[in-house]
């Protein structure tokens, strides 16, 4: 089946519409490759943890679910109450190749018991440091745990041939954290830039009883799974955007996630393809608030 970049490449050839998008997408889905699996119905807090339990994005093969997954023998416990985790920027150690960030804040274990999160997704040919970009200068006011994987390939596996090895790698990377860092489950969001942002509205909707928030700063379009939960949704795009235009992309995303019940903010600004300060930081407030 065509990949994703060809398309795009066919599609800025032949000058077609971003709405056929959806013809694309919806090919990949009906063609039984790895899509979501529901998590579990909340992200467990401090007590419920230390019994074992837990939340994090599955996937599913060909509408066999997976089991529910275990702790492996060997695997770090989280931090007990009480302990300071080593504050800063800090590499996830989860692949040899590309990997990604965990920054923990400053006031993280002596101002706040639960601290909020945010998985941050870059855009194509993209990495970890630009994805955590956004919110990096930001967290530390915020009391914000910031999680940046990267992409298995260039970009995100539903843009080149369906959810598989960078759901699984997510799935990890917040597994991980979950272990180590009290999380609070009430303040989760999926975040993300472009092709991140499109990822973030897919994985997000799908696993909307895990993310209680999804920002997309600039996204292409939506392609969920399946859809769980109710999260919250925060969407900026520019006016003068070349690479996703606005009329093709947000002004779709936003009437159409509004006409299925969802809480949306969105901002438009005078911009290219970019994410300014200012909607950065009110992002972040709209998330933490």
């Amino acid at each position: 089946m065509e990949t994703y970049g060809r398309w795009v490449q066919r599609q800025k050839a032949h000058g077609w519409q971003y709405d056929q998008q959806t013809e694309f997408l919806e090919a990949h889905r009906r063609s039984g490759r790895s899509r979501l699996r529901r998590p579990p119905r909340r992200l467990q807090g401090k007590g419920d943890h230390r019994r074992g339990s837990r939340g994090s994005v599955r996937r599913a093969t060909r509408g066999r679910e997976c089991s529910k997954s275990r702790t492996p023998a060997g695997r770090p416990a989280r931090l007990p109450s009480g302990t300071t985790a080593r504050k800063g920027l800090r590499p996830l150690g989860l692949g040899s190749g590309r990997d990604g960030l965990l920054y923990i804040p400053e006031g993280y274990g002596t101002k706040y018991d639960e601290a909020p999160l945010a998985l941050m997704l870059h855009g194509a040919g993209g990495n970890a440091r630009s994805g955590i970009s956004h919110f990096l200068d930001l967290a530390d006011e915020a009391g914000l745990v910031l999680l940046a994987p990267e992409s298995r390939g260039r970009t995100w596996d539903l843009l080149v041939g369906g959810y598989g090895p960078d759901v699984e790698f997510i799935d990890r990377a917040l597994e991980q954290t979950f272990d180590r860092l009290a999380v609070d489950a009430g303040r989760l969001t999926v975040a993300g830039f472009s092709d991140g942002a499109s990822y973030a509205l897919s994985i997000g909707l799908t696993n909307g009883d895990l993310f209680t928030h999804v920002i997309a700063f600039s996204p292409g379009f939506a392609s969920p799974a399946g859809r769980e939960g109710s999260p919250r949704i925060f969407v900026s795009h520019g006016v003068h955007d070349n690479v996703l235009p606005i009329d093709r992309c947000s002004r779709r995303i936003v009437p159409q996630l509004e006409r299925e019940g969802y809480d949306v903010r969105y901002r438009e600004f005078d911009g290219p393809h970019t994410v300014p300060q200012s909607v950065a930081h009110e992002a972040l407030e709209w998330f933490t608030a």
